[in-house]
């Protein structure tokens, strides 16, 4: 089973660039974040035809998460967390995968910035309340993916100059410091599990060449409870989606699992 993540920024704008890339790579599920459309604009039918049915948490010209899946998903939701501003951040469902029952939350972390502002308070208590509703749900669940746009960078060589995003809401120690808490629940970072010493990333700006330089940082992420380390094929990022026309600034992130 091919599942990928991938935040779109804006799936209306990107539409030919995500039909295409499911054309061409065919996943079984692909988790979407950012699509910044509400959930009667989504565009389902365009999904529908290649046989996708479409699961949508969306939000008028911001943020927005949807799943595309070729299985079935049940126990959709989009309440898993309180979120003080109401914003569409979280869409949850779950899926059979050999007789296991995974449940699969994709999510669009808040970016946090400027620092020494109420977005950075926002995110610092987003992440707060979605690491303590995972550790209770693990007590429930020990079969859990925790796919999307963190817009952390776990680790120095997640970025190619840490010392500019050290003081920067993607980079702070205190955030970083919530990603291990998560991972310390019983979670692996499997791109990370699988590359120990590989700098690649998921992300470049549209300014300054930021592309064309690899000037690029690895804030999109795939970690899998332990129980699920053993299904675990492999994982890629894709990085050919970005080099495309009107191109998000992310790339997919690809798991397969199995």
């Amino acid at each position: 089973m091919k599942i990928i993540s991938w935040n779109v920024n804006s799936v209306r704008a990107r539409i030919d660039n995500v039909t295409d890339y499911i054309k061409e790579n065919k996943p079984d599920i692909l988790l979407l974040q950012e699509i910044k459309t509400q959930n009667e604009n989504f565009p389902s039918d365009a999904f529908k035809k290649y046989g996708y049915d479409s699961y949508v948490f969306g939000q008028k010209s911001y943020n927005g998460v949807a799943i595309l899946s070729k299985f079935p998903i049940k126990n959709v939701s989009n309440d898993f967390i309180d979120d003080e501003l109401k914003q569409s951040r979280v869409i949850k469902g779950e899926i059979l995968l050999k007789k296991k029952k995974i449940e699969i939350f994709n999510i669009y972390v808040p970016n946090g910035n400027p620092v020494e502002t109420e977005k950075y308070s926002y995110k610092k208590k987003w992440l707060k309340q979605f690491v303590s509703k995972i550790q209770k749900k693990l007590l429930k669940s020990s079969n859990i993916i925790i796919a999307g746009d963190f817009n952390i960078i776990p680790e120095e060589i997640d970025v190619y100059d840490f010392k500019r995003y050290e003081n920067d809401a993607l980079g702070k120690l205190e955030i970083r410091k919530k990603y291990r808490e998560l991972l310390n629940l019983g979670f692996k970072d499997i791109f990370r599990l699988k590359n120990k010493n590989k700098q690649e990333y998921t992300f470049w700006d549209y300014f300054a060449g930021s592309w064309q330089k690899n000037f690029g940082m690895r804030i999109d992420h795939f970690l899998l409870s332990n129980n699920l380390i053993e299904n675990v094929v492999s994982i890629k990022i894709n990085k050919k989606p970005r080099s495309k026309i009107k191109p998000s600034d992310h790339t997919p992130i690809e798991l397969q699992i199995n």
